[in-house]
């Protein structure tokens, strides 16, 4: 089979792979499709996970089950299904929680073993889970989507009535997305980007533009402010525009040794709550009825459908300019 491989820190190869076969608990999936992630990019830099080179990344991607293992129950040879990609211990504390996402020993299909940017791969039966009738592209769109509800897992309140989203790329467009689901009533964006901000407000979404008089407006108002630039200049700003008994969410990917200030009085005395949120928590499910309600006017955030070479060519080098989600299609 044709596949990806980072063959080590900072090596991409579009090679040939054997065929994997099911084993006993797992099935074998034919990819349809496979999103590209930041995550992604730090895997191929050694700056994410454990290192398990070589591994075959993608950890967004759904397709269809071709075999079936010894054992295996709950699935069946034509299903369309998506994939969790979290591998947890059920060991650790965290885990004893339900809290799989922080399992001191986690993997993932894509980050510790190999995941979908492969014409198949073989995962666990429990991994994945039915997409009914919707498309591959959707369904591929449940690995970011469950990270986007574990975030607001991690800050909702129903008494939310306005949120204030920095960055208006994929991710914050579908968290912008679910919050308006969850019953926020007003979710405005803030971006530099000229063409971001239009895209945010072709989706019914009020747009600022970064620096603006009218961002000068949103001092103090906010009742949830979400970074999703991973700019720590963004990060450090959070608490300016958040409201008394406010919150603010960490959603976007800092570099791993950047530091902000943060003044304890101003927390203590305006209530503020300061979260962080990463990856999903076995909510794949969940994040497919989301994305059902969504469409179609989910589809609008895949910017790039490619072939698997042109992906490759992608992940060797960086995104195309000002893409959003960058999707390997295989139909």
């Amino acid at each position: 089979m044709k596949a990806i491989v980072f063959g080590a820190k900072n090596n991409v190869q579009f090679t040939d792979l054997p065929d994997p076969q099911a084993g006993a608990g797992e099935v074998v999936i034919q990819v349809k499709a496979s999103g590209i992630c930041h995550t992604d990019f730090e895997v191929l830099k050694d700056n994410y996970g454990t290192g398990a080179f070589p591994v075959v990344p993608g950890h967004e991607y759904a397709g269809v089950v071709v075999e079936v293992g010894a054992g295996v129950n709950t699935v069946t040879v034509g299903d369309r299904v998506a994939v969790d990609p979290n591998l947890e211990c059920g060991t650790c504390r965290a885990c004893g929680r339900g809290w799989a996402h922080l399992c001191e020993n986690l993997g993932a299909y894509g980050v510790t073993t190999h995941g979908g940017f492969a014409e198949l791969s073989v995962v666990k039966a429990s991994a994945v889970h039915p997409i009914g009738k919707m498309s591959y592209l959707q369904a591929a769109l449940a690995e970011p989507m469950g990270c986007v509800l574990n975030g607001i897992d991690a800050v909702h309140a129903p008494w939310m009535e306005e949120a204030l989203i920095f960055g208006a790329g994929p991710m914050g467009l579908l968290m912008g997305m679910a919050l308006k689901a969850e019953g926020v009533a007003n979710v405005v964006f803030v971006d530099i980007s000229e063409n971001r901000l239009e895209l945010a407000s072709s989706f019914g979404f009020d747009a600022i533009a970064a620096g603006s008089d009218a961002l000068q407006g949103w001092h103090h108002r906010a009742d949830l402010v979400v970074e999703a630039t991973g700019l720590q200049a963004v990060a450090s700003g959070l608490t300016n525009y958040m409201a008394n008994g406010g919150k603010g969410l960490f959603f976007g990917v800092c570099p791993s040794d950047a530091q902000i200030d943060v003044a304890p009085f101003e927390v203590f005395r305006r209530q503020l709550t300061l979260a962080g949120s990463h990856s999903l928590n076995h909510n794949i499910p969940r994040s497919l009825d989301v994305i059902a309600g969504l469409a179609p006017d989910i589809d609008r955030l895949v910017s790039h459908r490619l072939q698997l070479d042109e992906i490759s060519q992608i992940l060797s080098t960086k995104p195309p300019s000002d893409s959003l989600k960058v999707q390997w299609t295989n139909e």
